[in-house]
């Protein structure tokens, strides 16, 4: 029996994930990681969309890695406190560490994005302590040239750079190394609200045995019906068009229904 049969026999009800990009303290939101406005506070936030449904919140300090920082340990675990559903988060996480504060100050995952370009073996550290049920490696691809190439320090235009790597060598090696999901941000997609990527989570999915969720380009309830039909991700992240309120999770999870997609509750 091959990997990934194995994988979709054990595969899940499919999970919606609400993202917090916080930014300064706030959660903001923007188009292709440009043009960042105020979204909100994240505790309110976070509170909010577990009451609407979330299957699981996952919050980015996302100018952390470029400024060479990382989360706030005790702001963490004041909005862990006020969950019961799966948080992530992520945020200039580059030692074992770090890694396990975020863990013991109430993360149930730490997702590391650059730092793990920097230094690829951060990735097997962590596992090996924590499992790798708690290593989450995200993963902002971009089409350059034919190629989906890999990008770090994507929390603002003046920070951002493309890296030498192909998205589907390095998911292949983040997975090799003992990741346990992969977060793939198809970056030409993100805030745009035109869909998912189809064709490029499918080539993703396609290398790896390991949950895959879904990123950037949610602007309607349809599109995580269209993303969930058309690939076998285990979970769609989105965060601008929920914090906007265009579309509330409780509205996502009644389309998947109809569509006879399983949900959870």
């Amino acid at each position: 029996m091959s990997a990934a049969f194995r994988w979709r026999m054990l595969l899940p009800s499919k999970r919606i994930i609400a993202c917090l990009d916080v930014k300064a303290g706030r959660v903001v939101k923007g188009v292709r990681f440009e043009g960042h406005i105020d979204a909100g506070d994240p505790a309110e936030c976070a509170a909010r969309y577990r009451d609407e449904g979330a299957d699981e919140i996952v919050i980015y300090d996302i100018t952390a890695s470029a400024e060479r920082r990382t989360i706030d340990y005790f702001w963490l675990a004041g909005i862990a406190r006020a969950l019961d559903i799966p948080l992530a988060v992520a945020g200039g996480i580059r030692t074992l560490d770090q890694a396990i504060a975020c863990l013991e100050h109430g993360a149930d995952k730490v997702s590391i994005n650059s730092p793990a370009l920097e230094r690829p073996e951060l990735i097997e550290e962590i596992a090996r302590v924590a499992g790798s049920q708690c290593v989450v490696v995200g993963v902002d691809s971009r089409a350059i040239e034919g190629e989906w190439m890999t990008h770090q320090y994507t929390g603002s235009a003046e920070t951002m750079r493309r890296t030498p790597r192909r998205m589907l060598d390095w998911i292949a090696e983040a997975q090799a190394r003992g990741a346990g999901e992969i977060v793939l941000n198809c970056m030409d997609q993100d805030g745009v609200r035109a869909g998912y990527d189809i064709a490029q989570l499918n080539a993703a999915r396609a290398l790896l045995s390991i949950p895959l969720i879904a990123s950037g380009g949610a602007g309607a309830a349809a599109h995580f019906v269209d993303v969930f039909r058309g690939t076998e991700v285990s979970g769609a992240l989105a965060a601008g068009i929920f914090h906007s309120g265009a579309v509330r999770i409780g509205d996502v999870k009644h389309a998947m229904r109809s569509a006879g997609l399983e949900v959870r509750p």
